[in-house]
């Protein structure tokens, strides 16, 4: 994972967590059509988090997005 690819996670992320605390204060105030309204754009913004992240790990299978240098990952290589 690059480091563009992290901050955009960590960006969707605190987006998508502020609009869940949106709708947790519209739910608590008992304003249900305005709640109803932002739980969507919540799920909408989770929606989003989840398929940034799901591109990321496809690229990371098809090893089109480098390794870290560390070696902690498995050698794409096979020996014969």
């Amino acid at each position: 994972m690059t480091a563009v690819d992290s901050l955009m996670l960590d960006a969707k992320q605190a987006i998508m967590e502020e609009h869940h605390r949106r709708f947790q204060s519209l739910y608590q105030e008992g304003r249900w059509e305005e709640a109803l309204q932002q739980i969507h754009v919540t799920l909408s913004c989770a929606a989003d988090l989840l398929n940034e992240s799901l591109r990321i790990l496809n690229e990371a299978l098809d090893g089109t997005l480098p390794y870290p240098s560390d070696g902690s990952t498995s050698s794409s290589t096979t020996t014969s």
